[in-house]
């Protein structure tokens, strides 16, 4: 499939800011929150009608792990049922739908990285939200994918830090700042100009199912981070690695949730590189942002 018109909810951040530039020589629609909340079925459905793109790409979601503990009626609205309603929308209209989940769909108890067809079992709200959110997005038939990602990194901030973590560790070992980091967390970083290009190579695949879209490899925050300021040429930055409880966060994150692809090679899809080169990607961009700034 060759889309033209590519609609992307949620293109303010790190992935749907990598999927507008991915997509930059087709016509990106790209609407803020504000002109085109997810949560809004009449006016997904409005949009849909009136802009008629070939695609639409849910990178929306409400993902800040503790507050959905406490506000699980804002996550199921936000990251189930109006997943569910843009997919209803996308099929009566013909437009493929991809929406973004995430490796908390999982426990962490499995010993090894997850494939698409292990059995999610989540632990926390969010992580129950976003299987929902899959479940029903299932409903609507086959024209859909489903993208797992973990711990995306990017150069833009997340919409509700206005950060992003690798960024800001950086910032602070280059000022000699020192910085915790959690080592007993395992994960498979996914840098997100590369999952982007993933999810183009996806539609244009048609590739319906379920897919796990992060670069290949697992490690610790803290071997994440240390690989990052060894790079960036800090290995000398104060950096103390962490167990995730003694930073006496409630809400129970999954320990080992690393993910591993098996679809697309059904699809001739390429997998993505490794995160260490995909680390050193990110550096290289980081580094002409800034000189570019200087200049």
């Amino acid at each position: 499939m060759t889309p033209h018109r590519i609609a992307i909810v949620g293109a303010s951040g790190q992935l749907g800011s990598a999927l507008a530039a991915e997509f930059a020589r087709r016509e990106v629609l790209a609407p803020p929150h504000a002109q085109l909340p997810i949560e809004d079925r009449e006016r997904v459905a409005e949009f849909l009608a009136r802009e008629r793109p070939d695609v639409l790409i849910n990178c929306s979601a409400f993902h800040h792990v503790d507050t959905c503990e406490r506000e699980p009626e804002r996550a199921f609205a936000i990251n189930a049922l109006a997943v569910e309603r843009a997919a209803a929308a996308c099929a009566r209209r013909g437009v493929f739908f991809v929406t973004v989940s995430t490796d908390y769909v999982f426990d962490g108890t499995l010993g090894r990285a997850y494939r698409e067809d292990d059995a999610p079992n989540p632990r926390t709200v969010y992580g129950m939200s976003k299987y929902a959110g899959e479940l029903l997005a299932r409903r609507h038939g086959p024209r859909h994918a489903i993208v797992r990602t973990s711990g995306v990194f990017g150069t833009v901030g997340t919409s509700n830090k206005g950060y992003t973590l690798i960024e800001k560790v950086l910032a602070q070992a280059e000022r000699g700042e020192p910085t915790r980091m959690v080592s007993d967390v395992v994960f498979s970083p996914s840098y997100a100009p590369d999952v982007a290009r993933a999810i183009g190579d996806i539609i244009a695949a048609n590739a319906g199912g379920t897919h796990h879209v992060t670069n290949a490899g697992s490690c610790t925050w803290y071997e994440f981070v240390a690989a990052a300021f060894r790079k960036a040429g800090l290995a000398n930055a104060p950096l103390e690695p962490v167990s995730y409880e003694s930073f006496g966060n409630p809400t129970p994150r999954p320990k080992y949730s690393p993910l591993e692809n098996t679809s697309f090679a059904a699809f001739g899809i390429a997998p993505l590189p490794r995160w260490e080169d995909a680390l050193d990607a990110f550096l290289s961009a980081r580094r002409a942002r800034i000189a570019a700034a200087r200049a």
